[in-house]
Formats: structure tokens, sequence, C-alpha cells
């Protein structure tokens, strides 16, 4: 009897990752916290990357981490938590929070006001993607680091 092998390409080790817990926080607390977060880790990126990260992705991933943290704090209870982990030209966001549902993505609809999230994270990043996680869910997004 031969074992089923699945070949996976190994993702490779982040040159620089931190994370963070949003625990008793109002709201909006934790969003700017998190949107700050994200600018401090990038801004500490120069010296495992060849270059700095570009102004604009800056302001893109700060974008994705407040959508993301927000959807976490406003639909799910408890605590969440932010890892962001970087590569050579791409920053992994992941929000954990424990609500085991997946956020839905919305159709496109300019006369809804908020609600637009996911919509805005799916068009900015690379992938997006929502996994179980023994309390809850990951949910993950690829953002490029390199300038258009």
């Amino acid at each position: 009897m031969t074992d089923a092998i699945t070949a996976e390409r190994a993702a490779p080790e982040p040159l620089l990752s931190a994370s963070v817990v949003y625990g008793d926080a109002p709201p909006s607390g934790a969003i700017a916290s998190a949107r700050a977060f994200t600018a401090d880790f990038l801004a500490a990126a120069p010296p495992v990357r060849l270059e700095p990260v570009p102004d604009e992705r800056v302001e893109l991933a700060q974008l994705v981490v407040s959508e993301l943290v927000t959807n976490a704090v406003r639909h799910a209870a408890g605590s969440c938590r932010l890892l962001l982990e970087l590569h050579q030209d791409t920053l992994e966001i992941s929000v954990f929070d424990g609500d085991a549902a997946a956020p839905v993505p919305r159709g496109h609809d300019p006369r809804r006001i908020g609600q637009h999230g996911v919509e805005i994270v799916v068009a900015v990043c690379e992938s997006l993607t929502v996994e179980p996680a023994p309390e809850g869910k990951r949910v993950r997004a690829c953002l490029s680091l390199l300038p258009e």
C-alpha cells in the first residue's frame, strides 16, 4: 500500500513578522491602533528588504488592515489578533477572531452605505482566504508591495 503524498510548495519564512491582540478596546481604538501598528511595522522593513515599502503600498496595507480589523471587532465576540508577515514582495495580513462564520462579499452597489470592506480587500489584494482556526477563523489577505 502506498500513502498519498501531496506536493505543496512550502511557504517561505517571512523576513519579518509581528502580531498584536486587540481585546477590550473600543472598536475605533483598535482600528486606529491596527493602522498605526501596520505603518510602524512596514517602516521597520528596510533592513530586511532591498528597499523601503512605497508609501502607496503602506497606505493600501493600512486600508486592508482597517477593513479586516473592523469586521473582526464589529462582528465577532471577544478579542482579535492581527498578524503581519513580510515577504520580499508581499505582505500577508491575517486577522484571527472568535467567529467561525466567513465574511460574505457583497455585490458592488454604490448606493449601499457601508459593508464594502470585503469588496475593497478583494479589489486591492492578490488573494483573500478564510481558514478555520481553533477558536474561530483566520482571514488572510496577501498584498503586493511592488509599486504599480
